[in-house]
């Protein structure tokens, strides 16, 4: 048996179908699409509004994350590829994978084996220029704000209140904290200040939520960069930096038109940070494939107390779109390492054990899943277990998790679409069509018009399992004084680690009767909510001892090698 190729030897050596092929089972034509290369476009902003959204749609998440990752890309391609096995128009809708992450340890995010967006390099490096131009608008802000600063601040802002940073879209850890306006009198006025990583950029999120170019223009000017001495909020139209941002951003509101590897239309679109924003693709991307595809499969970040409470409380709040299935994602080494018995360490060889046939392994982690249940559960949206098999999985470990998915009544398959691509899915995919006949009841976890405490409260409580919230007094009074200042009608988002159902990382299964920590508050007022943290977060991640980018070059051909 010859070695198992790579995933970018799979992707590279597959042949691709056409863009404008691709574009035309969405019913788009030439007028519709501007090819960027020869397996790349993007669809014009005309055809979001073209028709009515009338497919069904399909959200994948998964349980808490595990350094082996569970797979919810590779997942919902090989749902969508399977699909199209079973003669549906199906669209993936994904977000585009930051630079950050592909340099550093995670490397690429198009998918996996049988089961990728392709052309792989182009999803994974740069695509359209989208990440750049968010780059580039937050950072103009930046520049205007400090410029304001230099001529004279007008506007009376406290250098202390800025909440406005610079961003990059690169793990860069020795900029998280900075100085700038160094040097003499024309180099600016000096302040501490700091760099978020790109997909951590509020402007990011602003492009997902948007749902025209003039919503887009006008969320930017709603963005907050600080206070005056006074306490008023100043925004990005005071300082007359909305309109040349949404100049910059005109081209990147527009959805990326790509395909899987067996030819169905994949639209990638944005990348919020998922742990202090949304976690999810654009409202438009969804629009163009929800109006003109059988059924849409979208991903949402991390585990369903993440991506998914986002997706449902903010995505689907403002789009209006109502999901018709959630599959949540699980494999046999997750649950294994959720049992608490196997300590796995990213880009470290896996625990020999860890491999053995143990399903009491397999059932010591079924809280974990549980959790996750219970909250798509508790949206009122019908759910599916994807169990993601490895080739070193064992059948009695699989019958573990389908016993416990029959026992809630949650419908389950196995899926080999990583190993078999479309024909491995084909079993999940029918699952998934029997779910969405079902029918939602999509319920928010709170209505807007309760206080923020109230919000987080229900958050915590019923999305996280926690007892109770403890405020840092600068957090409580934050929270008081946003509510004034008129911001308390938003949505909220809860910034915590993703590697635990907890506040606490090495937390693992589903800890109930704790308590949520907040101790900072921060406001999003062009995205449309605020965020709380709770612990430490960082919204700059740094490189490894050994980054993917250590293992990636030129090959003398020209082709890209160690992508993966």
């Amino acid at each position: 048996m010859g070695a198992v190729p790579s995933d970018l030897e799979i992707a590279q050596a597959a042949t691709l179908r056409p863009t404008s092929d691709i574009g035309a089972v969405l019913d788009l034509g030439v007028d519709d699409l501007e090819p960027y290369g020869r397996h790349a476009a993007k669809v014009e902003l005309e055809a979001v509004g073209a028709r009515r959204p009338a497919g069904k749609y399909v959200v994948v998440t998964a349980v808490t994350p595990t350094p082996l990752g569970e797979g919810k890309t590779t997942t919902a391609v090989g749902l969508v590829q399977g699909l199209g096995r079973l003669g549906k128009r199906a669209t993936a809708v994904l977000r585009q994978p930051s630079l950050g992450p592909v340099f550093g340890i995670k490397g690429g995010a198009a998918g996996a084996g049988w089961s990728q967006i392709v052309p792989m390099e182009t999803m994974n490096l740069h695509l359209t220029g989208d990440f750049h131009a968010v780059t580039a608008a937050h950072n103009l802000l930046a520049a205007m704000l400090d410029n304001h600063l230099q001529h004279g601040n007008a506007l009376g802002i406290a250098a202390h209140s800025i909440t406005w940073g610079r961003v990059l879209d690169m793990n860069d850890r020795a900029l998280r904290n900075i100085i700038v306006g160094l040097g003499g009198r024309l180099d600016g006025v000096p302040r501490q200040a700091r760099f978020d990583i790109t997909a951590a950029s509020e402007v990011m999120t602003i492009l997902a939520l948007s749902t025209s170019l003039t919503d887009l223009r006008q969320r930017l000017g709603r963005i907050v960069v600080g206070y005056t001495g006074e306490g008023a909020p100043v925004t990005a139209e005071d300082l007359k930096a909305a309109g040349a941002m949404a100049v910059l951003l005109k081209d990147a509101v527009r959805p990326n038109l790509l395909q899987t590897l067996e030819g169905q239309p994949a639209l990638i679109h944005c990348g919020p940070f998922g742990n202090i924003a949304t976690g999810n693709s654009s409202i438009v991307a969804d629009h163009v494939g929800l109006s003109r595809s059988d059924i849409v499969v979208t991903e949402a970040g991390f585990g369903a107390d993440l991506g998914y409470e986002r997706f449902v409380n903010v995505k689907c709040r403002t789009s209006g779109f109502v999901p018709d299935a959630a599959v949540v994602v699980v494999t046999v080494r997750a649950l294994k390492v959720h049992s608490g018995r196997f300590k796995v360490v990213a880009g470290k060889p896996l625990p020999p054990e860890l491999l053995e046939e143990n399903p009491d392994d397999v059932a010591a982690g079924l809280s974990n899943l549980a959790h996750h249940l219970d909250i798509v559960a508790g949206t009122g949206v019908p759910a599916v277990v994807a169990i993601n098999a490895f080739p070193d999985d064992h059948a009695s470990e699989h019958a573990v998790i389908a016993r416990f998915a029959h026992q809630r009544g949650v419908p389950c398959a196995v899926s080999t679409h990583v190993a078999d691509g479309g024909a491995g899915a084909t079993a999940l995919a029918r699952t998934v069509l029997e779910a969405t006949e079902a029918g939602t009841h999509l319920r928010y976890t709170y209505e807007l018009d309760v206080p923020l405490t109230d919000k987080i409260e229900a958050l915590a409580t019923k999305v996280y399992g926690a007892a109770s919230v403890d405020y840092a007094p600068a957090a409580a009074s934050e929270l008081k004084r946003l509510t004034d200042l008129g911001f308390g009608g938003l949505p909220v988002l809860i910034a915590k680690t993703h590697l635990s159902t907890t506040a606490t990382p090495a937390d693992r299964g589903a800890p109930k009767g704790w308590t949520l920590p907040i101790r900072e508050v921060r406001l999003a007022a062009g995205a449309g909510y605020v965020y709380v943290l709770s612990g430490q977060m960082q919204t700059m991640p740094g490189l490894g001892s050994h980054p993917a980018a250590e293992r990636m070059d030129l090959a003398e051909d020209g082709r890209i090698v160690g992508l993966f």
